[in-house]
């Protein structure tokens, strides 16, 4: 392997236990090869341990950020997220206006979500629709031309 795969797998061990991923982006070359040369050259770990923990420390803070900036997953999203796109890529595929797709919401939701659940799903698929833009279609499995297409009827 080399090191870049290296790296990665590193860190399957960690997001396994739902820890913080591992990246050395900024971590300052020079001493990083000092590192790695004094566990090869010299059997010593003690530099390339001080640089592990600086990075894992500095990766730590920058993920949380993204975390929080991102905040946490909708789990009614999660639950649907197969149906709901599925239902979005249908209306878009299909070409439908808006009295088509309520209806076409509507029925998927009678079908294939339990009661207590149906009211939200069909929100959740509106909202989705109308808020559609070119930077989430392909969560959606949407290809830009069957964005463009909708997007210009």
């Amino acid at each position: 392997m080399n090191k870049r795969v290296s790296r990665l797998a590193a860190n399957l061990p960690l997001i396994r236990e739902n820890l913080s991923p591992l990246s050395f982006v900024d971590v300052p070359e020079q001493p990083y090869i000092d590192g790695v040369l004094g566990v090869y050259e010299l059997n010593r770990i003690e530099l390339l341990r001080d640089i592990f923990v600086w990075a894992y420390e500095r990766s730590c803070a920058r993920y949380a950020a993204v975390r929080q900036s991102l905040g946490e997953p909708d789990p009614f999203r999660l639950r649907y997220r197969t149906l709901l796109a599925e239902v979005v890529s249908g209306i878009v595929d299909s070409g439908m206006d808006k009295k088509a797709a309520t209806a076409f919401i509507k029925r998927r939701a009678v079908e294939d979500v339990p009661q207590e659940d149906q009211a939200r799903f069909i929100e959740v698929v509106e909202t989705t629709v109308m808020n559609l833009h070119e930077g989430n279609i392909a969560r959606y499995r949407l290809r830009p031309s069957q964005y463009q297409k909708r997007k210009a009827t």
